[in-house]
């Protein structure tokens, strides 16, 4: 039965173990992705038992891969992308640079490679997994905020560099179709020729092709019709992408999503393509899974040491030193630096490049795919400790402080900001989907935000509302949203676990402060209310109050 289902036998064996695996990992405070690693580990070629068809586990999960970033493109604006290029590209060539040095010198200088196999391990190393920092972003609320599109805007860009490498790497071979070795030059202009043509397309034509094709579709007035034109869009153009203009489908798929983004069908197209986007994710992990050798480990233990110093700790002292130079805050260096401490998607599609030209020995692959795993399963836990590290690090260095504390006419109301606006007002932290919502629910009362992204700031500052950057757990951000003549403190921030911290040092500025927040769970509010909260209201519990008072006018 299994030789004639190949395709079912495989699938049905990584979602079991998937969900089983994954459930386990939850049950002992892991990251569920992890089980989905070990699943692949136990249904891959190298353990006893049941073995899937690595091949095809492979290409679904490039779909996976394709329908996630035809998402993110939904809702990554061509704004966003320009509004990072300022630290998404120089950032991420340095970075790119200076990984593939210390991948590439560890395997020439030390394993003894060639100079070819060194420069494409380097380069393996040297670029994230877009699937992994999407989750993690999107698991914390992160990835619409400024942080999250610098993040992703250097994965972009990552990508861009991606894609002229995957056709470079032939001429290291001499096996470039119609390239010799002289004519390197040649081949790059072609290749950024080729990529500029894309884009102009997918920006041009594409724009008006794309949500024309799914008004005509929406008008039959068809679920599964309009959830198939979803799909069709993504992975048709990712695929045609591909072999027309030789970029990566990943980068095919986001810019599907990107002209689709100011269509009247955004919402609805990123809604319907969810399930499918999460079921293929998952078949991405188990797919890396199913690619490691666990002898690598009693073989090479040194060498998989090496590889994962150089992801974990060389790439994100990088990632990190280069955002500090560029003189972003603390919290964006940490938080970038984290989403690229991991490798994933590209740096199979690099190895098995170069594997393919014999110009990487076997090994390269399992030392790779080691690194990805254990930075994969690590890399949620990396991003739990940013905001405790952040905390730790502006407690004990002064030099830290300073720099966190750089002159930035954001950091402070402006001088002409009104009185009025300033004595019982509310101080509003956190200006994401719900503090924005209740800022224009409270326009007529006098509201400072308290918000940690640039972005918003400025535009808050453009509308003529009174805003300060920064984070509102530190005395001189409150001081100046004037906390102590404020009546009301509303926190909404994305977690909770942030709340305490902010309310004790706005209560020892203001004593008779107000407070309120909104909890998710019974256990939430309660806590809530444990820590000092004097308003806490349930999520559940306000809609259902705002039911009635619709119902009742």
């Amino acid at each position: 039965m299994h030789a004639n289902m190949t395709l079912i036998s495989t699938l049905a064996a990584a979602f079991g173990l998937a969900l089983v695996l994954g459930l386990l990992a939850q049950w002992a405070r892991l990251p569920a992705l992890v089980g989905y690693l070990l699943a692949g580990v136990l249904i891959g070629p190298h353990t006893p038992g049941f073995v899937g068809d690595v091949h095809l586990a492979q290409q679904l999960s490039e779909v996976g891969v394709m329908l996630l970033m035809f998402g993110v493109g939904l809702h990554f604006s061509v704004g966003d992308l320009m509004s990072v290029k300022g630290i998404a590209l120089p950032g991420a060539l340095v970075q790119m640079a200076a990984a593939t040095a210390m991948g590439g010198a560890l395997a020439h200088w030390w394993w003894g490679w060639g100079l070819a196999a060194a420069l494409i391990f380097g380069l393996a190393l040297s670029v994230a997994s877009t699937v992994v920092l999407l989750r993690a972003l999107e698991s914390r609320e992160l990835l619409h905020t400024g942080n999250g599109r610098i993040a992703v805007g250097w994965l972009v860009v990552e990508d861009l560099a991606m894609v002229l490498a995957l056709v470079l790497i032939p001429v290291l071979g001499g096996q470039g179709e119609g390239v010799g070795q002289g004519n390197l030059a040649v081949t790059i202009i072609t290749t950024l020729l080729a990529v500029a043509a894309f884009v102009a397309v997918m920006l041009i034509a594409g724009r008006r092709l794309l949500p024309w094709m799914l008004w005509q579709v929406n008008r039959t007035g068809s679920r599964e019709l309009f959830t198939l034109a979803t799909v069709a869009a993504a992975v048709g153009l990712a695929v045609g992408a591909a072999a027309l203009f030789g970029v990566s489908v990943a980068l095919g798929a986001f810019f599907a999503g990107l002209v689709l983004r100011e269509s009247a069908f955004s919402e609805r197209a990123a809604h319907e393509s969810l399930p499918l986007r999460d079921a293929f994710a998952v078949l991405f992990f188990v797919a890396v899974g199913m690619l490691f050798d666990p002898m690598i480990l009693v073989d090479q233990p040194l060498a998989v040491l090496a590889t994962v110093a150089v992801i974990l700790v060389g790439k994100t002292v990088a990632a990190g030193a280069l955002v500090l130079l560029l003189r972003y805050p603390l919290s964006t260096a940490l938080t970038v630096a984290v989403s690229l401490a991991q490798i994933g998607e590209f740096s199979f599609i690099l190895l098995g490049l170069g594997a393919s030209l014999k110009l990487v020995p076997p090994e390269a692959t399992s030392l790779v795919v080691a690194g990805a795993i254990v930075s994969i399963a690590l890399n949620p836990l990396l991003f739990a400790g940013v905001e405790p590290l952040r905390r730790w690090v502006l407690n004990r260095s002064r030099w830290a402080r300073k720099l966190e504390a750089r002159d930035d006419p954001l950091a402070e109301l402006p001088a002409d900001t009104p009185q009025s606006a300033l004595a019982g007002q509310i101080v509003l932290v956190g200006h994401g989907s719900l503090g924005a919502a209740l800022r224009a629910e409270l326009g007529g009362r006098p509201i400072v935000v308290i918000d940690r992204d640039r972005d918003v700031v400025e535009k808050l500052r453009a509308s003529g509302l009174a805003a300060v950057l920064g984070d509102a757990a530190e005395a001189m951000t409150l001081v100046q949203a004037h906390i102590a003549n404020a009546a009301w403190l509303l926190i909404a921030l994305p977690d909770v676990r942030q709340v305490p911290a902010v309310l004790a040092l706005a209560l020892e500025l203001n004593p008779k402060l107000r407070s309120a927040v909104l909890a998710h769970t019974d256990e939430e509010a309660q806590w809530l209310r444990d820590v000092g909260v004097s308003h806490v209201l349930r999520s559940q519990q306000a809609l259902a109050e705002a039911f009635a008072r619709v119902v009742a006018a």
